[in-house]
């Protein structure tokens, strides 16, 4: 056998042996937009800064320190703005785009946060949940504020 067809053979060996990439990354759930002052993501019991750009994941705390605020658009283009001092946990989302089918909960631990709802809430509004500490609301408009007093948790 010659070498450069050993080589080949080595070369696709390789290919079916070797790990697949990025096989266990999640999808996003959506991504920061806009971002101003002190906004951090708490990640896997990781800190890490919110800058424009960055994915958000189901499980993570979105956090705006004083004089904040943070700009999220999810993957079926639900805008979420949290303000100064406030914390957003994204819970659930789930989202096909093809189907434009899924779900969402959002949890506002502290401060105040608006929404402008997207195509999930469009397709099936029962399937989209905001909570705080006191309440839980359902979706039947497409624009709302939100504000909770206390401390996160």
């Amino acid at each position: 056998m010659n070498f450069a067809r050993y080589a080949l053979l080595l070369a696709l060996a390789a290919t079916f042996w070797a790990a697949p990439v990025n096989a266990a990354e999640p999808e996003s759930a959506g991504t920061i937009k806009t971002a101003r002052g002190s906004v951090t993501i708490d990640r896997a019991g990781e800190k890490v800064e919110a800058s424009v750009g960055k994915p958000v994941f189901v499980g993570d705390r979105v956090h705006a320190g004083p004089e904040s605020y943070v700009g999220i658009t999810l993957r079926d283009n639900t805008l979420l703005t949290a303000g100064p001092d406030s914390t957003l946990l994204v819970t659930q989302f789930r989202f096909n785009a093809e189907s434009q089918e899924g779900n969402m909960l959002v949890s506002l631990l502290k401060g105040t946060f608006s929404l402008v709802t997207g195509l999930i809430a469009k397709r099936s509004p029962e399937a989209v949940v905001f909570k705080t500490p006191t309440m839980t609301l359902g979706v039947r408009g497409t624009e709302f504020v939100v504000e909770v007093n206390g401390e996160a948790g």
